[in-house]
């Protein structure tokens, strides 16, 4: 498989993200055979991509919805996903969002602290109800990705340290508006490297014997997600492989009888499905490289920018023969504004379309206007 830009794209006025949905279905697919084989339960990371047509066939595939604002609560009702497959996670919720939540009865809040619990509890009550609550562990396991995208060691944010969670669940049983449902963990994102589950299935089993020795019973463990794709090659192998991501939770994670294992999925079931597409503005050279200078940027992809993050750079349009490598830029003022260096491409031209690859996760959504740029309209195809 390789990329192709219908021919009624060509023309269109650039940037834009294109979404392949047939692919985006093909994932959803092999996810659900996985999952169902493994018996586990998928709530899609909306903070991944919150599209509507994304959502609704993420809904249709059966899976639930993991939000971590109020408004993505919003957006998963909006998109039809029923409110007892809904969780909302997130290290600082506000009173507000919280009260969105409650009043919709979603399935579970992951709390991060003792003192979100505290307030959960508070606005629980106000309400008249009984919020559902996983704790959310900081297991100290380093998850080897990016330290922008580490999550689950001590010096993150995220989470209740260990050496905090006695003292935490003492306090919970203080709090007569909250039921304690599960545990909850994530390490990171994009995982390649799936020897960190296994640390972290350790972790959990320690926990929930700790747990079950002091009375509590869990019906369901949040492992998080984290699951990486190849950024580098998207086309040989598109979907990731979920039966292996699966597996080694059931290898070492010591599940109970009728027992619900959750995970939260984005980037691996969005990303290879989006192609941000660019039209090249210039092509400049100076005594050290060759520049194209493409009219999206970092207002439309910031990744490459905020972590140093690799897409594979395509020209898509080119017929030329000979090669050349560019350093392909985007128009906004900052010189952080460069998707890659030394890119090999065909000669470039004025003109030229350029595919940003693997950008259908954490890429239109995290679009700004800075400079006053205009957002983008998504284009979906299959």
């Amino acid at each position: 498989m390789s990329f192709h830009l219908p021919a009624d794209l060509l023309d269109r006025p650039t940037p834009y993200y294109l979404y392949d949905l047939s692919l985006l279905e093909r994932t959803l697919h092999t996810l659900q055979q996985a999952a169902q084989a493994h018996n586990v339960q998928v709530h899609y990371a909306l903070k991944a991509n919150a599209n509507l047509p994304v959502l609704e066939r993420v809904r249709q595939a059966g899976f639930g919805a993991d939000c971590v604002s109020g408004n993505e609560v919003q957006r998963a009702l909006d998109a039809g996903f029923a409110p007892d497959h809904i969780v909302f996670a997130g290290v600082g919720k506000s009173d507000a969002e919280i009260n969105l939540a409650l009043a919709a009865d979603i399935w579970c809040f992951n709390a991060e602290s003792g003192q979100e619990l505290e307030v959960l509890n508070e606005l629980a009550g106000a309400q008249g109800r009984r919020a559902r609550v996983a704790l959310r562990v900081n297991p100290n396991v380093d998850a080897h990705t990016h330290h922008y995208i580490t999550t689950g060691l001590d010096a993150n944010k995220f989470g209740i340290n260990l050496a905090d969670l006695p003292a935490t669940v003492e306090l919970l049983e203080s709090l007569p508006h909250l039921e304690l449902v599960g545990l909850h963990a994530h390490i990171g994102s994009q995982i390649t490297n799936l020897s960190v589950f296994e640390k972290l299935s350790h972790k959990i089993n320690e926990l929930q014997t700790w747990l079950e020795e002091k009375g509590y019973h869990l019906p369901h463990l949040n492992v998080g997600g984290g699951l990486g794709i190849n950024y580098d090659d998207p086309d040989t192998d598109p979907i990731p492989d979920f039966e292996a991501y699966f597996a080694a939770f059931d290898q070492h994670l010591h599940r109970r009888t009728g027992q619900q294992v959750h995970v939260e999925l984005g980037r691996s079931v969005v990303a290879q499905c989006g192609t941000l597409v660019s039209r090249v503005l210039y092509v400049k050279q100076s005594q050290q490289t060759n520049f194209a200078i493409l009219d999206a940027g970092m207002t439309e992809l910031i990744r490459p920018a905020l972590y140093g993050s690799h897409h594979h750079i395509q020209n898509v349009t080119s017929t030329a023969e000979t090669e050349k490598t560019y350093d392909v830029v985007g128009p906004i003022c900052e010189s952080s504004d460069t998707f890659g260096k030394g890119i090999l491409l065909p000669e470039t031209k004025r003109g030229d379309l350029i595919a940003l690859r693997s950008a259908g996760a954490y890429g239109e959504v995290m679009s700004s206007e800075y400079n006053l740029r205009e957002k983008t309209t998504p284009v979906y195809v299959g």
